[in-house]
């Protein structure tokens, strides 16, 4: 392996003229840049990593924990995250929790005896117990798509969310104009920002439209496709049942499209749904899935810009940005003309 003397030796420099150019400590000409450049080039020369983060006491890598790497919505932010730290030159080490509030504190203990430089955050739920271990290790934390609560004001946790409330109501004043009266919520665990704000848009809209809010048309799931079915059937086995859905995730509006399908009703002609994410699966679903969009990749994105600035300067206030989210109209929701379901 070439050492950084053979560069210098190529590069007709001294050793720590090199140290400089590689770590940016010390003004260098452009010219000295572009030989001492080429010469590493030419001998393949990696700078010694370990050597480097002992002495910045950095390691350039960012520890991602997510609740459930195989939710298609938690994937496409993962790839936003992992983009934008190559962009800023960060290594990404994942944790999956498996929806398991134990195992997201064990991921959470190894992300930091990796010496991760910080961590994004997408809790299971368990904020409490997440962010009392993080702010005792004094580690730099973005949430995403979570909340930490008021007790957490005084720390300095940055989080990215979009705006859940609004598409609640996005999708439910959507569902209104189509004449629907009798539309029922398949919310996600009520621990779970995400999921209560969504809910409380649904109950906004209907409101606001004079309609009222029936407590028994609201079932909550677990954000996965098994609940999304038996909320479904549970709500279609009333004896009036639904004439629209609106689900707070794509995943469970999936399984809602299945139990539909099981029940004898056709999509959008005798039940409508949307959904809410705009995962890849709902433009590939039949009917093909009308669902409030949220930018994933964008979401990610953000977390890593926020925590490489809080990296930068520690004394930081607190950041809380809001991404928009918009309807997709797909083949899912059809004008209520008044039909009988069941």
């Amino acid at each position: 392996m070439a050492t950084i003397r053979d560069v210098a030796e190529r590069a007709g420099v001294s050793v720590s003229t090199v140290s400089h150019v590689i770590n940016g400590t010390r003004r260098v000409s452009r010219e000295t840049q572009e030989r001492v450049q080429a010469a590493m080039t030419a001998l393949h020369y990696q700078p010694n990593r370990l050597a480097r983060s002992l002495r910045s006491r950095r390691t350039q890598t960012l520890g991602v924990l997510l609740p459930n790497s195989a939710n298609p919505f938690f994937a496409q932010v993962l790839l936003g995250i992992e983009a934008a730290g190559y962009d800023h030159g960060y290594n990404v080490i994942l944790g999956n929790a498996n929806d398991d509030p134990r195992r997201e504190l064990a991921y959470l203990d190894i992300l930091l005896s990796k010496q991760v430089d910080g961590v994004v955050l997408v809790s299971t739920g368990a904020y409490g117990a997440a962010l009392d271990f993080l702010m005792a290790h004094d580690a730099p934390v973005v949430m995403v798509d979570r909340s930490p609560g008021e007790a957490y004001d005084s720390f300095q946790i940055d989080t990215v969310f979009v705006e859940n409330t609004r598409g609640g109501v996005l999708a439910t004043e959507y569902l209104l104009r189509l004449g629907h009266r009798a539309i029922g919520c398949i919310s996600g665990p009520s621990l779970l920002t995400s999921s209560a704000e969504r809910v409380i848009g649904y109950r906004q809209a209907l409101i606001e439209a004079g309609v009222g809010v029936d407590e028994t048309l609201i079932v909550a799931g677990d954000f996965q496709h098994e609940s999304g079915y038996r909320a479904c059937r549970e709500l279609l086995a009333r004896p009036s049942p639904p004439t629209a859905l609106f689900v707070c995730n794509d995943l469970m509006a999936v399984g809602a499209l299945c139990a539909a399908h099981e029940a004898g009703l056709r999509v959008p002609e005798d039940i409508s749904i949307v959904g809410f994410d705009d995962i890849p699966l709902a433009s590939f679903s039949v009917p093909r899935l009308t669902t409030v969009a949220q930018p994933a990749r964008q979401l990610g994105a953000r977390a890593v810009a926020l925590l490489v600035s809080r990296l930068k300067d520690r004394q930081l206030p607190a950041r809380h940005e809001r991404l928009p989210v918009h309807l997709v109209e797909r083949d899912s929701c059809q004008r209520y003309k008044g039909r009988e379901l069941l």
